[in-house]
């Protein structure tokens, strides 16, 4: 490095000192000691704190620029790309913060730092996203995807930036299924506590919509287990908290009660037969549950009886079920009876758990009287 250029980073970094609050004016001093040393590992540390604290704002797009960028080779590459998206979010615009995201993607597109290469190209994705333009968006994700598939291992921060791009590309395009899948692999790489109460909030009921009008999620339970869903409790959105829960156990009547909070989402609103459809068929599969193995040979009027759902629309609904996987068994059109076999599993809350108890309990009172009826007949036969 020329003399000139040696002199040039000291004089910035005190220049930047000089504008910075106070509390961050000594992380200066820092930087230039370990830049002088060379210890980039330990500066890239001291680097990524800094650009951690919100009072670094104004600084961290000049200090990338004219500090960072100096040494950006020698340091963690995945690091580099951390410190680059803390200065992008200092750009003017969406379209300079692309420029810069895609510069950076290109330079740290080589062999040795491919992970790197997915993080800022999951970066330049969103960015994409936010402007508009799904399908570039689409592509990029579809390069990361492929590389993803070569790693034995990588760090979450990567696959959580992907499954973060991958989720709100999938809910740009109201693909509800992939966004609910998506979302969850996201949630599973990060921390939760570390996302802002807003941020969790908005999370849960983006999810929660996507699960209700899904027309292939019929059962909610890895959602209904996450503390995510939690944070929509005390809010005025707990009300979809309960609505998915009152579709876990199929509650026409919990049902019929919450719908009227429908109209407040236009994609709930706009599906309202479908989402009836889908209560009935909880509440089909929930009657058959409920019900021990050796007794789910049911007559279309107890069905009706049992989930309140009307008798002309029983036939439909089990033939819905069994053609969606959610039952199997066969259906008698004259004599209007339905034999199950199977249903689908589901997680159950306390009341489900208390029936399953007490059918075990039943079963285990089974066993114990035919044992003993065996024994008592077959005295004679033990005795030979």
């Amino acid at each position: 490095m020329a003399a000139m250029d040696v002199d040039a980073i000291p004089n910035f970094l005190g220049d930047q000192r000089d504008t910075a609050p106070d509390d961050l004016q000594p992380a200066f001093l820092e930087f230039e000691d370990l830049w002088e040393r060379k210890l980039w590992h330990e500066l890239t540390d001291q680097l990524v704190a800094f650009f951690e604290n919100p009072a670094s704002a104004a600084q961290r797009l000049p200090l990338y620029e004219t500090f960072i960028s100096s040494f950006a080779e020698k340091i963690n590459q995945l690091k580099r790309v951390t410190l680059s998206l803390g200065a992008a979010s200092r750009c003017r615009d969406d379209n300079a913060r692309l420029s810069f995201l895609t510069t950076l993607a290109s330079k740290v597109d080589k062999p040795s730092s491919q992970d790197a290469f997915v993080y800022a190209t999951t970066a330049v994705a969103s960015v994409r996203l936010r402007l508009g333009d799904l399908d570039a968006a689409r592509k990029d994700l579809d390069v990361c995807e492929k590389i993803l598939d070569t790693f034995d291992s990588v760090e979450t921060i990567v696959h959580a930036s992907f499954y973060r791009t991958n989720a709100d590309y999938y809910q740009a395009k109201h693909e509800f299924a992939s966004y609910y899948r998506t979302a969850l692999l996201y949630l599973a790489c990060i921390d939760l506590n570390t996302l802002p109460v807003p941020d969790r909030q908005r999370i849960a009921y983006d999810l929660s919509i996507a699960a209700l009008v899904s027309d292939s999620i019929y059962n909610f339970g890895e959602l209904l287990l996450h503390p995510i869903l939690d944070s929509l409790k005390d809010t005025s959105n707990a009300w979809l908290r309960d609505l998915l829960f009152a579709f876990n156990r199929g509650d026409l009547v919990a049902y019929d009660i919450l719908s009227t909070h429908l109209l407040k989402n236009p994609l709930l609103q706009s599906h309202q037969m479908f989402l009836y459809q889908k209560i009935s068929l909880a509440a089909l599969t929930e009657t058959v549950f409920r019900r021990p193995p050796h007794d789910r040979a049911m007559t279309f009027d107890a069905i009706s009886q049992e989930t309140k759902v009307q008798s002309h629309e029983i036939e439909h609904l089990i033939m819905k079920a069994l053609s969606l996987g959610l039952l199997r068994g066969t259906i008698d059109q004259v004599a209007e009876v339905a034999r199950i076999q199977w249903v689908q599993p589901k997680v159950l809350d306390r009341g489900q758990i208390s029936g399953m108890r007490a059918r075990l309990r039943e079963w285990d009172e089974g066993v114990n009287r035919l044992g003993t009826w065996i024994e008592g007949v077959g005295k004679d036969v033990w005795a030979a």
